[in-house]
């Protein structure tokens, strides 16, 4: 690992009459920094989406622009995995905002370039190193929550951090738009985004602190007295081997194995619909542009609610568990699905309202699994965790939306994408519930132990 990224050192502890007002100062102001860098990535995360329509009209078919789009899922997937590794002996300060600038750096070359969308090849190419820049966004945060936020309140303050995905997600296409009337120029829609996330990924370096106690502060668990079930040894090193993380914390796990198997069916469902949108809408629904970009910014500000409103009921009314809540989500995410499918052209009020009740529902399980990854490991793991569940999620779930669900569609219609759609949450639900019933299983062994 390089030199720079080594987390800093323990500081001696400070005064006590003076940890209680920093502590919260910095609470604050690492969640402000990480809420506002994720946000960042996903400026540059989904813009090629945006630009399909327009890459098909150049001549590409839906089958290639699929192929292409992968490249960010297959990086991003593994990168979330291995870089979450790396992130666990880094510090976040610089880990972070040092992806955001590479992939915004990518994204401007997208935009000045117009070569570089000449070619499949060339887009695979240029979309796998920003999916690979994208996979250091997820886990420093993740890192970041575990160390300055205790178990007990994790899920409320995740569930509101993790909106800052669906903000930056629908900024992102009202935000290109501008670009394409400001220059006009389709490729706005790249480097717009990329010029902005840059500038993020500087506030991120002058928020976000590592750990309390590299700020000469206690633990959080120490500070909230609130002691985790998987509290041992390694929480109280600033990092451990990568060889230890994944082989006790993760390769032996099986609750986390089920959650993971589980969210490649959530992402399947979640990037189906929200990377193919634009082309769907203009080809079956006859959306413009415009109505376009403002559906696709519903759909992801829909989530907001949505996933706040998961982790309170997963905090309060089942105390802490996160599957229950995710199937009820997933059940009505199917219904959803089926009235987006079958509402006829020309009704675009109720294809916004299935999107946006869609958008509602998909990122309560989205979070609740990243949060249940966090629940099942120490925090010197937190980052692996993450990025397991991550590599089943964008591997498994979002290559099969980009790659699979655009040769389906190009062979069998839109109908074609949608049963698979419809599949992927049925088997979402079978897989969580499974997940909810080994989990109540342990718990009542537990309670005989």
């Amino acid at each position: 690992m390089l030199n720079f990224l080594k987390p800093p050192p323990n500081e001696e502890l400070i005064p006590e009459n003076q940890i209680d007002g920093k502590y919260k100062r910095l609470r604050w102001q690492v969640f402000f920094g990480i809420f506002i860098g994720y946000a960042g990535y996903y400026l540059v995360r989904k813009n090629f989406s945006l630009a399909m329509p327009d890459l098909i009209a150049e001549g590409f078919s839906k089958g290639e622009l699929g192929f292409a789009l992968s490249g960010v899922s297959i990086a991003y997937g593994l990168s979330k995995f291995l870089m979450g590794n790396v992130s666990d002996r880094s510090d976040a300060r610089k880990f972070m905002p040092l992806g955001l600038l590479m992939s915004g750096i990518i994204m401007i070359s997208f935009g000045w370039f117009p070569f570089l969308t000449s070619s499949i090849t060339l887009m695979f190419v240029l979309l796998l190193l920003n999916g690979w820049a994208q996979g250091m966004g997820w886990p420093p945060s993740g890192r970041v929550m575990v160390h300055w936020f205790s178990i007990r309140e994790r899920g409320t303050k995740m569930s509101f951090w993790n909106i800052a995905h669906n903000i930056g997600g629908g900024l992102m296409a009202p935000l290109a738009v501008y670009g394409v009337a400001l220059f006009n120029d389709w490729h706005a829609k790249f480097y717009v985004p990329g010029m902005v996330a840059i500038f993020i990924a500087a506030i991120i370096y002058l928020t976000v602190r590592d750990r309390p106690k590299s700020c000469g502060l206690p633990a959080i668990e120490d500070y909230k007295d609130d002691h985790p079930e998987f509290e041992d040894e390694s929480n109280k090193k600033a990092s451990i081997s990568a060889k230890e993380i994944f082989v006790k914390y993760v390769l032996k796990n099986k609750l986390l194995w089920l959650i993971a198997i589980a969210n490649a069916f959530v992402y399947l469902v979640r990037y189906g619909v929200l990377d193919w949108a634009p082309t769907y809408l203009s080809e079956a629904k006859q959306f413009s542009l415009e109505e376009t970009g403002w559906a696709y910014f519903l759909y992801e500000w829909a989530g907001i609610p949505g996933t706040i409103l998961a982790g309170v009921i997963s905090d309060i009314w089942f105390n802490g568990k996160r599957a229950p809540v995710s199937i009820g989500y997933m059940v009505l995410v199917l219904i959803s699905v089926v009235i987006y499918w079958k509402n006829p052209a020309g009704h675009p009020l109720i294809d916004n309202l299935a999107l946006i009740a869609i958008g509602f529902l998909i990122y309560g399980p989205v979070m609740l699994i990243g949060v249940h990854a966090l629940d099942l490991v120490p925090k010197t793991a937190a980052g692996t965790a993450a990025g397991f569940t991550g590599l089943f999620g964008y591997v498994g779930g979002a290559v099969t939306a980009n790659v699979v669900l655009g040769f389906v569609v190009d062979k069998f219609d839109w109908d074609g994408g949608f049963y698979m759609l419809i599949a992927a949450c049925v088997m979402s639900i079978v897989l969580l519930a499974i997940t909810w019933i080994e989990e109540n299983k342990h718990h009542k062994e537990k309670l005989i132990s």
